[in-house]
């Protein structure tokens, strides 16, 4: 096998640059994707002969890669569950691994997987004879048409970059070629049944900026009917707002990449939109388990809070919520709030601020003093990427050093991240992460696909379109020759359960999104960074250990006390 390319780490490379079509892709994508894992698998061309019927029918290379551990049997999370557990846990009744009913589909005779060495590949599918033709809208008998709204404004990627002090590079038309490459990928290897992914990219009037406070939705309805009525698109792929993803699900397109949205929500918008930002209620509900199962004692009692600082360090735990105020986010709070009461653990406050970059500073200069004044000794972070850079600074200010638990939502589980927060206070951080342990961002499943089909060099955030392509990619070939919204989502059900750097891929009727299962984990202020090799990471202190919801074990974390 061949060495990997030379390239810089891809979270160096995406904050580096400011992909003005990405817009707030970064924020709403962002929960499991950034951070490779570690096994990582390489994707390398094929001569002609050795690809299998499975392949698309003008295709010429094939793809071959080491596996993750356990990544295409779906058995490697652990925790008192098995992953190939989890998957038939979510995925209702129907049949994991079954290819789509049909004629002229079988297995493939060569192979098992798709696309051996991608460890999210589906099963093998073979396919001749007639596809349908246009059985959905959107859909011909060549060609799958999948729209990409391009905006021009500045977000939270540019703002984290800054940030960062980083310079910002990435062009429209980088993104553009990236992910119009990707699906050149996915149209030679996997199984679309005769026809081709055709990305539609228009020029967008909303802001994802205004639809992430509420706002803009009248522009959001413009661009989602553009989609519709235009472009007359099966599906979006920059479906990463509230307003516009809902907007499109009143015109029945499939949309990709919304942000953290609740299980109800999805449920209410099913079977039409899908995201790699992992459902609010999922996250919230695992962040509670967290909190009832390693942070309390028996019947909810309060114990001390080892891990703060401060004059508060060892007091009883108050534990305090924190999360966007938008409603949508608000819900899934609300279920882990629930859950924790019904548990007996104490309520303590919870504290709603505004996905406003312009007044983030100023929001935790008044949020520090309030938490400190009723006593909260440990704060359950459901937090974007920005708004922890304001708070660990306050905390350093006012002397102040509670338990900061990360529940694995928006580049707060990532080392890049990590290291711009006040490093005395970010030293109180622990909590749950999706996302596998990094390694060196240059050998990324998503860096190598771009390399089998392009010559060039991908967008920064070629990891980020990867993931969220392929989670489509996948619906697609689970669907079946007859692709429907409906068949899309029945697929998915089938989607046997994947273990990858993105945690472990599990879909159903009520499972829409990534990354079903959890690590534990706590910063090191002096650790190196396995991924850019700075000071600043993230440990697990049970190296390999995973788990699903209701798996996670009672008992105190194993983590230092500093």
């Amino acid at each position: 096998m061949s060495s990997p390319s030379s390239t810089p780490g891809v979270s160096s490379r995406l904050l580096r640059g400011y992909g003005p079509l990405v817009g707030l892709v970064v924020l709403l994508l962002l929960m499991s994707i950034l951070v490779p894992s570690k096994p990582q698998q390489r994707v390398e061309a094929a001569a002609a002969s050795d690809v299998g019927p499975g392949a698309a029918s003008d295709s010429t290379t094939g793809a071959t890669g080491d596996t993750v551990a356990g990544g295409t049997s779906g058995g490697a999370t652990t925790g008192d569950t098995t992953a190939g557990a989890a998957g038939g846990a979510t995925g209702g009744t129907a049949q994991k691994g079954a290819p789509p009913a049909g004629e002229g589909i079988q297995p493939c005779p060569d192979r098992k997987e798709q696309v051996p060495g991608d460890p999210y590949s589906p099963p093998c599918i073979a396919f001749s004879g007639d596809n349908g033709g246009a059985t959905s809208k959107g859909v011909t008998p060549t060609e799958i048409h999948v729209s990409y709204r391009v905006l021009n404004e500045k977000g939270f990627q540019q703002t984290l970059a800054e940030l960062a002090g980083a310079s910002l590079q990435d062009r429209p038309e980088d993104i553009k070629r990236t992910v119009s490459a990707l699906a050149e990928y996915f149209n030679k290897r996997f199984q679309f049944y005769g026809r081709k992914i055709v990305i539609d990219f228009y020029n967008g009037v909303g802001s994802n900026t205004d639809e992430l406070l509420g706002k803009g939705r009248d522009k959001a309805e413009a661009d989602a009917e553009t989609v519709s009525s235009q472009l007359k698109s099966f599906a979006d792929m920059s479906a990463t707002s509230e307003p516009y993803a809902d907007a499109l699900f009143r015109r029945k397109v499939m949309g990709f990449g919304d942000p953290y949205l609740s299980t109800n929500w999805h449920n209410q918008h099913a079977p039409y939109i899908w995201s790699l930002a992992v459902e609010g209620t999922k996250v919230a509900k695992l962040a509670a388990e967290y909190t009832i199962k390693r942070l309390s004692g028996p019947g909810g009692k309060a114990l001390p809070a080892k891990w703060a600082g401060g004059s508060i360090k060892d007091k009883p735990r108050v534990i305090a919520s924190m999360a966007p105020e938008n409603s949508w986010y608000q819900e899934s709070v609300q279920a882990a709030r629930a859950d924790t009461k019904a548990a007996g653990v104490p309520e303590g406050p919870n504290i709603e601020y505004q996905l406003d970059l312009g007044t983030m500073s100023n929001q935790a200069a008044n949020i520090i003093p309030k938490l400190k004044s009723q006593g909260v000794t440990t704060i359950l972070c459901g937090c974007d990427p920005i708004m922890p850079v304001f708070l660990t600074g306050e905390m350093a200010r006012q002397n102040y050093f509670p338990e900061l638990i990360v529940v694995g939502t928006a580049l707060t589980d990532t080392d890049i991240v990590g290291q711009l927060w006040n490093q005395e206070a970010a030293k109180h951080v622990l909590g749950v992460s999706p996302l596998q342990e990094p390694v060196q961002p240059q050998q990324t499943i998503a860096y190598e696909a771009y390399k089998t089909v392009r010559q060039d060099e991908p967008a920064f955030s070629v990891d980020l379109i990867y993931y969220q392509m392929e989670m489509m990619a996948i619906g697609l070939q689970m669907a079946g020759p007859n692709l429907t919204p409906q068949a899309f989502q029945d697929g998915m059900s089938r989607y046997p359960g994947r273990l990858g750097p993105a945690g472990f891929w599990s879909f159903g009727p009520s499972d829409h999104t990534s990354a079903d299962d959890v690590r534990e984990i706590y910063w090191d202020p002096n650790a190196i960074s396995h991924y850019n090799s700075k000071k600043g990471a993230y440990i697990d202190p049970q190296p390999g250990t995973r788990w699903l919801p209701g798996k996670i074990p009672s008992g105190e974390p194993k983590i230092p006390v500093r």
